[in-house]
């Protein structure tokens, strides 16, 4: 129904953001990588997402690759693994990570999410492991690595944005000083500061 949401990442909580587009503000639950890689607040982005219909509930799961959300339907197609076991998983293992892990029948490292038993990563592996390939997991790893190489300024950006409203200028202020900032391979963060602060004068 909703194959992704874009729009202004409005609220953050280590369990779901809401996003608001149209109006409307979505409540999206997300793992505890996606938590770490999320933009400012007041930013705009994009989630892929999946829609959960229970009796009594509509849950929204976001996630922001495509890859990702693949991972987790094929994680939550696991007979005794739902969306809250997807998570788990994907919150301690990366999609590439999960794939090696199934791939090599790592059992005690899909354990380590909370909530999912030795009998639960051993079902795992064993419903998933001719459903993905060594091949297309050592693609995914460097199309991955090269995504974050271009993911390293954008994070240098965040961190300025923190550190600016932290000194106490408003986020909008803050937002708009980074953006002016031409930010090249060799700057950190207090390089960026710096010439985002003379934005401010």
């Amino acid at each position: 129904m909703y194959a992704y949401i874009k729009g202004e990442l409005v609220e953050i909580n280590p369990d779901h953001i809401v996003i608001e587009t149209g109006g409307i503000g979505y409540q999206i639950f997300i793992t505890g990588q996606t938590f770490s890689c999320l933009p400012a607040l007041g930013e705009e982005m994009k989630v892929y997402t999946y829609l959960y219909l229970r009796e009594d509930a509509m849950m929204l799961y976001g996630f922001l690759t495509k890859d990702d959300l693949e991972l987790f339907k094929l994680l939550i197609s696991v007979s005794g693994i739902g969306p809250k076991g997807g998570l788990a998983v994907l919150s301690v293992l990366s999609a590439d990570d999960l794939r090696f892990a199934v791939l090599s029948e790592d059992a005690r490292a899909i354990a380590k999410a909370p909530g999912i038993g030795a009998k639960t990563a051993q079902r795992v592996i064993l419903e998933l492991k001719d459903k993905l390939s060594l091949e297309e997991a050592f693609e995914k790893k460097t199309e991955h690595v090269q995504m974050k190489e271009s993911e390293g300024n954008h994070q240098i950006k965040n961190d300025a944005v923190l550190a600016l409203t932290a000194l106490g200028y408003s986020q909008t202020e803050s937002l708009k000083a980074v953006s002016a900032v031409e930010i090249t391979d060799t700057m950190d963060v207090e390089s960026v500061l710096k010439a985002a602060l003379k934005h401010m004068l």
